[in-house]
């Protein structure tokens, strides 16, 4: 807590007190006979009142007073200062009765309800502050002799050489050039569990190194790097209103002077017609200026819309404005890129089909032999898949033939993996596969071994992401790829998805998305998932553009309304919710709080309501719809 809001605490809680003490004696004390008579006591308790009056609310005297000057009149400080001025001026009507403790009631309150809310921005604020703390404040550089130096993050060059100690933040996007670690990635990603890297490992900024000493060369300057982008993002979602913090702005906007008036009309017009005397109507007035401060309203819907973007960026998702987070709520189609969203863009054995007695391992340790000296993605696959080390020293005459496979003597045997092609060429039939994807056939000395499929592997949550979307009411779920027919539908069949089109150049995709925009009814809303940069485009049109935010390219992140940190696709349907959470949270605020005011309102122009109540309407409401929007950072059933 800084000096200023302690500051602030410490005053309303010695205001609070005397405040307390002097209602006390005032109503237990015989005041009257200790200061000769009722009038002496009435203007002892206006002096004694003033005092926790002025301590609680000079600087809301003086911000009215400063924004009359200005030109500013109608807000909710000069609503205050107007309202409880007035019910001190009453002890000058002598038929009116004292309504002193009431003035510096409401004052006092109003304070304490600011003093809340500021509390409740702060905390709503703590996962943004988080947020920052990602951003480094050196970086250790290996210079040209050698030696280690602390620099500033924005001088370092790209491809540099930085060393990142354990417990130290990475400054910048780079890959591992030597050394092992765990980072801790939670603070970008949501993610709890450690990754591990090593050398040839991309690693990105605001990760920290857990374990190992690392040395990193750059590949992008500090300004373009991964937590600068966050940290930009994060600063200015707050700059893109929602439709709804709009409105209440500008409802605010008219809403008070229309209630100033109308308590002037309340306070003035009755008594000129001789409809009672000046002093019930003028407190009338007075009271209907306190229950009119729309407080609740300009305070907890844009907290509520700050809770929520913060709750998100806790779960690795980053909202760029309010305005997309309200956006969210509406959608109803869903449109996903296939590589790298919902596939991961790499290649891996989804099956081996060994025959002819051969087994699942054997298979695989005689095709990886057979790739020892390849690094074509699909050679790395099975490599991968056996698991184990590859003894390039059982391998000889090993060659590729082009446009067919490879070829290799293993443990002096022949050994021949590749398409059916091959197989034909060497006089064997190759067996067909249902399966989509690159069918690696193995034979070994012209005896045929069985297959094994290499294709783009679907991303682990991938099904789950389509199944959570249709069960949070998205009705249609949809896929552009530019991949083939075949390998299309494979995917969208495994993961359940309600159309799809392929064999996409990017300006098709548009068309596409063109024609399914046309196909929105006039509420519905249409995402677009994607991750590359040809992919730009067509997350600019959607009404939210969501990116992969770890893999993504920048193009395609700079042009995202939301970037998913962890690239899981999943957090789309938990994002969705979370809005839907927030947007519901936003209304609760706004029908409970004009509803109570209105109510109090007509109670307050009729004289039934007293300055108590109106203290309720005002600041206790302000509070109750605080407490309510800060619910809007929960996220513990979204994770």
């Amino acid at each position: 807590m800084n000096k200023k809001l302690k500051r602030w605490r410490k005053r309303i809680v010695i205001a609070l007190v005397l405040f307390a003490a002097i209602f006390a004696a005032s109503e237990l004390l015989p005041l009257a006979e200790w200061l000769g008579g009722e009038v002496n006591a009435v203007y002892a308790e206006f002096t004694l009142y003033l005092i926790p009056y002025l301590i609680a609310g000079y600087d809301v005297l003086l911000k009215a007073a400063r924004n009359i000057k200005n030109g500013q009149v109608f807000d909710e400080n000069f609503l205050m200062a107007v309202a409880t001025i007035g019910a001190f001026s009453l002890v000058f009507f002598p038929d009116s009765g004292p309504h002193m403790a009431e003035g510096a009631a409401v004052m006092l309150f109003y304070q304490v309800g600011e003093l809340f809310q500021q509390y409740a921005v702060g905390k709503s604020r703590k996962s943004i502050a988080a947020m920052m703390d990602i951003a480094p404040d050196y970086a250790n550089v290996r210079n040209a002799e050698g030696e280690i130096e602390q620099v500033d993050p924005d001088s370092v060059a790209v491809g540099s050489e930085i060393i990142v100690k354990p417990g130290e933040r990475v400054p910048i996007d780079g890959v591992v050039v030597e050394g092992a670690s765990q980072l801790d990635t939670a603070a970008l990603t949501g993610e709890s569990v450690p990754r591990h890297v090593e050398a040839g490992a991309e690693i990105i900024s605001g990760c920290v190194n857990m374990t190992g000493l690392l040395t990193i060369q750059t590949t992008k300057p500090f300004g373009e790097s991964t937590v600068s982008r966050i940290l930009e993002l994060v600063e200015n979602a707050s700059e893109k209103k929602a439709r709804t913090e709009n409105f209440i702005t500008r409802f605010a906007r008219y809403y008070t002077p229309a209630v100033c008036g109308v308590a002037l009309l309340l306070a003035v017009v009755p008594p000129l017609f001789g409809f009672g005397g000046w002093s019930d109507w003028v407190f009338r007035g007075l009271t209907f200026l306190v229950v009119s401060c729309p407080c609740a309203l300009v305070i907890s819907v844009p907290l509520s819309f700050f809770g929520g973007i913060g709750g998100a960026s806790k779960l690795g998702i980053l909202i760029k404005g309010s305005n997309y987070l309200e956006t969210l709520t509406e959608v109803d189609t869903v449109v996903f890129d296939k590589t790298g969203t919902l596939t991961s863009g790499t290649f891996g054995v989804v099956a081996v089909h060994p025959e002819n007695g051969t087994t699942d391992a054997e298979l695989l340790e005689l095709a990886a032999h057979a790739e020892a000296y390849s690094d074509h993605p699909i050679a790395v696959s099975v490599k991968n898949a056996f698991g184990a080390h590859v003894s390039e020293s059982r391998v000889s005459d090993a060659g590729e033939i082009s446009g067919h496979g490879v070829q290799a003597k293993i443990d002096g045997a022949q050994v021949h993996v590749g398409n059916d092609k091959l197989m034909t060429s060497i006089g064997l039939e190759a067996h067909n596969c249902e399966l989509v994807g690159t069918i690696l056939h193995v034979a070994r000395e012209g005896k045929y071994l069985g297959h094994i499929v290499v294709a783009n592997m679907v991303k682990p949550d991938a099904a789950q992401t389509i199944a959570d979307l249709h069960a949070a009411g998205v009705t249609k779920t949809v896929m552009l790829t530019g991949d083939a027919e075949q390998v299309a539908q494979s995917v969208a069949s495994t993961l359940g998805l309600d159309e799809y089109h392929a064999k996409l150049l990017p300006q098709n995709k548009v068309e596409q998305l063109e024609r399914l925009l046309a196909a929105e009814g006039k509420r519905g809303k249409l995402a677009f998932v994607g991750d590359g940069i040809n992919d730009a485009p067509v997350l600019t049109r959607a009404d939210v553009g969501i990116a992969m935010g770890a893999m993504g390219s920048d193009a395609a992140i700079e042009a995202a309304d939301v970037v998913l940190m962890d690239d899981k696709p999943s957090n789309i349907a938990k994002a969705i919710r979370l809005a839907r959470k927030t947007m519901g949270i936003v209304w609760q605020n706004i029908v409970f709080a004009l509803g109570v005011k209105l109510l109090v309102l007509v109670l307050a122009a009729v004289g039934i309501a007293n300055m108590w109540m109106a203290v309720f309407a005002d600041v206790g409401v302000a509070i109750l719809a605080i407490l309510n929007a800060m619910r809007c950072m929960s996220v513990k059933k979204f994770q």
